[in-house]
């Protein structure tokens, strides 16, 4: 890893709030990711499992993770299960953990080596009523390959067919949407290195810069501040491409004239920072670009506003949605008979903003929780109105991070430059 060692508090307490939610007398199993294949003999780089991580801190392949809190045997109760440590295979693919390693990192004490697992589970499941598996139920999760969760839990079921099984995935879902005062201390890093790394960006961006370098200054300083690497697939989107959401080709030239939207974020220590912010390429806005990108602010200004705890991402958008037309007719992209004549499910406004304003964020971009409960102080939100003119070949977009607390949010991302005045300002420097 890159980044500083994390409080392993921060991984015991994640430990103590899911065993807490588990019926009596059961046993939870997690697992890794796969290490998956690419061409010939080469694989992806490993990501680990975001449940796993969140339990555990630990990012190594073929790993695992068993709870037990109703075990007579106190070193029975939390047990890391870890590869080996191979002479011969450190000498190709590098150093694997010890024990003492693995203990500092995850607060668990008991460290048993994968290849003598099964006679150490096999009494433990004797012993257990209930069996809690876990697998991926990320709403947005969108393929149906099956990873190693899946294949575990129909392994399972095949060998212990008689017991009850429990799905972890409601837990964690609860769980992990509310971050603690620690977690949030690790995303401010990974928000702070994103700061940076937008700076840097203003002192570069010119008429003539490719798409791929900015992209590339973004790695640069990402790395050089012990970030992880990006936390997504940056997108620098300059001129009519901005429209497109999730645009990564990033292989255009940027021209006078147009404004580059660039949406990224840092990764540091698992937990990943969300950035868009759209400027002038020459450093200077048009009236109209300042017009359009004031609107996009004020919406932007007022869902911070709204965004508290007791009120449902539905009610939330639909309340942004009003903003947003009133926003639109005064920059006149949309008509009084335009709002009189929309269709009630395909509201007018949509036209020109035509996605979510908030998700989750944390160990997934789009992390786990709800749409539909009320928001609860202790989770994190992105904020990103957006405004996109066909007719105009124009995209603007504005993202910050925010911690949900009793009385409101704080804005993690209250220190990076976002009024016109500042951005043009760094820019001409």
């Amino acid at each position: 890893m890159k980044y500083l060692q994390l409080d392993s508090r921060i991984f015991s307490e994640h430990r103590k709030q899911f065993v807490s939610e588990m019926e009596a007398n059961s046993i939870a199993i997690f697992n890794s990711n796969d290490e998956l294949p690419t061409n010939g003999d080469a694989i992806y780089k490993f990501k680990q499992n975001a449940d796993l991580y969140w339990l555990t801190g630990i990012e190594q392949e073929d790993t695992q993770l068993i709870l037990f809190p109703g075990n007579p045997d106190p070193r029975m109760r939390e047990i890391l299960v870890l590869v080996r440590p191979n002479e011969l295979k450190e000498k190709w693919d590098g150093r694997r953990l010890r024990r003492e390693e693995a203990t500092a990192i995850s607060g668990i004490s008991s460290i048993v080596w994968l290849d003598s697992l099964d006679g150490i589970l096999q009494p433990m499941i004797h012993l257990a009523e209930n069996i809690y598996l876990n697998t991926n139920e990320n709403d947005r999760k969108a393929n149906l390959i099956p990873v190693r969760d899946y294949r575990y839990a129909a392994d399972m079921r095949n060998r212990y067919p008689l017991h009850q099984y429990k799905r972890s995935a409601t837990i964690l879902k609860k769980l992990r949407a509310i971050k603690s005062s620690l977690e949030v201390a690790v995303l401010q890093k990974a928000i702070d290195i994103t700061d940076k790394t937008f700076r840097r960006l203003l002192g570069f961006i010119r008429p003539g810069v490719m798409e791929y370098e900015i992209e590339a200054e973004i790695f640069h300083e990402f790395l050089r501040n012990r970030a992880t690497g990006p936390a997504y697939g940056s997108i620098i989107a300059s001129g009519d491409r901005a429209r497109t959401l999730h645009y990564v080709n990033n292989n255009q030239e940027c021209l006078s004239g147009e404004l580059v939207l660039m949406d990224f974020g840092a990764e540091y220590g698992g937990y990943n920072a969300d950035l868009t912010r759209t400027v002038p390429v020459n450093g200077k806005f048009t009236k109209r670009q300042k017009e359009v990108y004031n609107a996009c602010l004020a919406m932007h200004n007022y869902a911070k506003s709204i965004l508290k705890p007791g009120i449902t991402i539905l009610d939330y958008t639909e309340k942004v949605g009003v903003e947003a037309t009133r926003q639109f007719l005064a920059i006149g992209l949309l008509k009084k008979a335009d709002i009189k004549n929309e269709d009630k499910e395909n509201k007018a406004y949509r036209r020109y903003l035509y996605h979510g304003i908030s998700h989750h964020l944390g160990l997934d971009v789009h992390d786990l929780g709800t749409r539909n409960e009320p928001i609860k102080p202790g989770m994190v939100f992105t904020i990103e109105p957006g405004i996109y003119i066909e007719e105009e070949k124009m995209g603007i977009r504005i993202e910050n991070n925010v911690w949900i607390t009793r009385t409101g949010n704080k804005d993690l991302m209250a220190n990076i430059p976002v009024n016109i005045e500042e951005i043009e300002k760094l820019m001409k420097k």
